[in-house]
């Protein structure tokens, strides 16, 4: 451990942690629900961060060289508002007497792009620390594309990650999953506080939780070390110093990532209801509140009341920020001047834009051969590799089958772990998450929220499931992660049912704001891909076949039939793929690989006369997004004899297909077969589609007899 700074702790800092656990009592009793004993007894932790440690800018939450904080126990966001409040990021004393009610900006979890301040919105337990290692990622990973060369420590764009974790936070797997990862990847710019008061709703962890954590994270290689204020059971002492020593050892070590294990009581000081349950997430009571003001040297009688002594004191972090602002200010300056090329990538990154004429490099597929769609989504990564620079990415353990590998890169490991297969490199562009899909979509929300870089990460659709946490909560922060999942039918044939995703596309378009994919063929795949980069406020999962689907004949292509309407509808999320002269008698509509036999049924409907329009219709967030008259244009509401084909629950169509609709569909579990079978036994054929159309159109007529 390196020689112990002293640390500076008057008696205004010791009011001011005294205040917090005050406003943090009367916060939660006003409003008669929430979780202030985390609040109070780690207000010494949280104010010695952001008063005495970190490096922020109170007047811009924003600001590249800042210092992250992420407080990944959401339901104790008093922990993280009161310091907001005390260091002048935009809080004031009407926010925190507002807590936790209708418009507040101190809502019940803390909401990134709702609170000034917030890095990240956390309340699932343990996605808070999963996302801070992606957050760790995102940071090495900007530092090679800016600032490679520079010595550890003294390039503009080195920071660290402070997390405060919590009993609840270890216990979930996905932080397991990240952790293992953190310490393979060897992010030595990751300090973690483990909150360890052993309370949680149930009371006394020893319930459900008595492993060795930090054995744990020492076999993660962490770098570990214990802070135990309550002294092994003797008088509690909050030895601050201690805990400062404890980050500063952390920070000076650079090639692990560190756990800090701060033993605390929970409530502390509390007379009564200090460490028990009945603290963690309920309000103290009249009684124990006045007791616990008086313990603390306050008025019982007075609330919401903060010194103005201590409030300027604790305000003197605006300046203290300025300050920081300014003099990183100079070295980015002096970065910029050396590296005038890096700059104006800098500059497009920060700025949200795109590369100029990147629409270029997106590749056109030829028409009459066969490409699984996860194969062409691989040739547009690897098309657009060099003009995409911040895009970066890989798989779950499934590269070969997901395709997401950026063959021309480097591997984002240490070097030391490369294998005969992989090369690594700190700063390289593939990423191995391992077996670990809940973590993988967890780090990609991380890395993509906290840098001006786009990440993905590859699994099979079923997988999905496991990954359901991180991406509702990215589409709740507008985080434009990327997905990529592939095997997304039946199509993946003789794995069976275990594998074979049925629900998936219908339970994933239930999350709002998220955006389901499933391009038809290699040019849809394309167009996907870029409509998907294009759009930095929605997630998107691109979901996309094992197998071989038919590469169409476009208009503007060379080649003899029938030419389609060109991919470029795709963007607009369903588009007229083919069409009939004079209105349609039906209308079929069609995602991924099952949109070949909407066109097939079409041809064998037009040999009886009936006049068949294909709607190709890869994403229905795009395409609900669009307005009225483009969406009336695809889908006449006159017509309503309509198909929809999906090699899945109908669930997510029934909407469109409206009363007289009929859905070419699968309404149970897969078998194992070949693939060619399972659709031929399941009723997922050309002459199923044309057969639901001739019911569609009976039911029609009879509706109009």
């Amino acid at each position: 451990m390196p020689q112990s700074e002293q640390l500076t702790w008057t008696d205004l800092d010791r009011r001011a942690v005294d205040t917090v656990r005050v406003l943090a009592a009367d916060a939660v009793e006003k409003v008669g629900s929430g979780h202030p004993g985390t609040a109070m007894s780690l207000a010494p932790a949280a104010y010695l961060l952001f008063q005495k440690v970190m490096r922020h800018d109170p007047s811009d939450d924003r600001w590249t060289g800042r210092d992250r904080f992420i407080l990944s126990p959401g339901h104790t966001s008093l922990t993280l508002y009161l310091q907001l409040f005390l260091g002048g990021f935009g809080l004031e004393m009407e926010d925190i007497e507002s807590l936790r009610t209708w418009g507040a900006k101190t809502p019940g979890h803390p909401e990134y792009r709702h609170t000034k301040g917030v890095e990240i919105t956390t309340g699932p337990l343990g996605q808070g620390l999963a996302s801070a290692v992606g957050f760790a990622y995102g940071q090495r990973y900007t530092r090679g594309l800016f600032d490679p060369e520079a010595a550890q420590g003294e390039s503009p764009f080195d920071h660290h990650i402070y997390v405060i974790a919590s009993d609840g936070d270890l216990q979930e797997g996905v932080t397991s999953e990240a952790s293992s990862l953190a310490g393979h990847q060897e992010l030595g710019n990751l300090v973690v506080i483990y909150d360890q008061n052993q309370i949680s709703i149930e009371d006394d962890t020893d319930v459900a939780f008595t492993e060795d954590v930090a054995m744990r994270y020492e076999s993660y290689g962490w770098h570990v070390q214990t802070v135990d204020w309550t002294n092994g059971g003797g008088e509690y002492q909050e030895n601050v110093q201690a805990l400062f020593d404890a980050i500063k050892a952390a920070e000076a070590e650079t090639s692990k990532p560190s756990l800090i294990n701060l033993r605390t009581i929970i409530g502390w000081p509390a007379p009564n209801k200090q460490n028990t349950g009945g603290i963690h997430g309920s309000k103290l009571g009249a009684e124990e509140l006045a007791a616990t003001k008086e313990v603390l040297g306050f008025d019982p009688e007075q609330h919401f009341v903060i010194d103005d002594d201590v409030l300027a004191h604790t305000r003197e972090l605006l300046q203290r920020g300025a300050d920081d602002r300014k003099a990183w200010e100079e070295t980015f300056q002096a970065w910029r001047e050396a590296n005038p090329e890096r700059a104006k990538l800098y500059d497009r990154l920060r700025d949200g834009e795109l590369p100029q004429g990147y629409a270029d490099a997106f590749p056109v597929f030829e028409a009459g051969k066969d490409v699984a769609t996860r194969s062409a989504s691989g040739k547009v990564i690897n098309a657009i590799a060099d003009t995409f620079p911040e895009l970066w990415g890989g798989s779950a353990d499934l590269a070969g089958s997901n395709n997401t590998t950026i063959e021309s890169a480097a591997s984002f490991i240490p070097s030391e772990h490369s294998t005969a297969k992989w090369t690594g490199n700190p700063y390289g562009r593939v990423l191995h998450f391992g077996i670990r899909e809940h973590a993988a979509a967890s780090i990609v929300n991380g890395i993509t929220m906290s840098s001006q870089t786009r990440a993905f990460s590859g699994t099979f659709l079923i997988f999905s499931d496991y990954q359901r946490p991180a991406v509702r909560l990215g589409a709740l922060m507008k985080v434009p992660s990327i997905h990529v999942w592939t095997h997304d039918s039946i199509g993946l044939g003789e794995d069976g049912p275990t594998h074979q995703p049925v629900e998936q596309l219908s339970s994933l378009r239930a999350i709002p704001g998220f955006d389901v994919v499933r391009p038809a063929d290699a040019n849809e795949v394309s167009v996907a891909w870029r409509t998907v980069l294009e759009n930095r406020e929605r997630p998107a999962g691109l979901a996309l076949t094992r197998q071989n689907v038919p590469t169409f004949l476009r208009e503007g292509m060379e080649g003899d039939g029938e030419k389609l309407a060109s991919a470029e509808g795709v963007a607009r999320g369903g588009y007229v793929l083919a069409d009939t002269d004079g209105t349609p008698d039906v209308i079929l509509i069609g995602t991924g690989s099952e949109v070949q036999l909407a066109l097939e049924a079409r041809e064998s409907l037009a040999a009886e006369g009936i006049k068949g329009r294909v709607v190709s219709m890869p994403c229905r967030e795009w395409f609900d997004n669009q307005d009225a008259d483009y969406r009336e244009s695809v889908i006449p509401s006159a017509v309503q004899a309509r198909v929809s084909v999906e090699a899945g629950i109908a669930m997510s169509w029934n909407d469109i297909l409206g009363s007289y609709g009929r859905a070419v569909s699968l309404e149970h579990f897969g078998e194992s077969a070949a693939y060619e079978k399972l659709y031929q036994e399941f009723g997922i054929t050309a002459k199923d589609v044309a057969s639901k159309a001739h019911e569609s159109i009976d039911a029609v007529a009879a509706a109009q007899r």
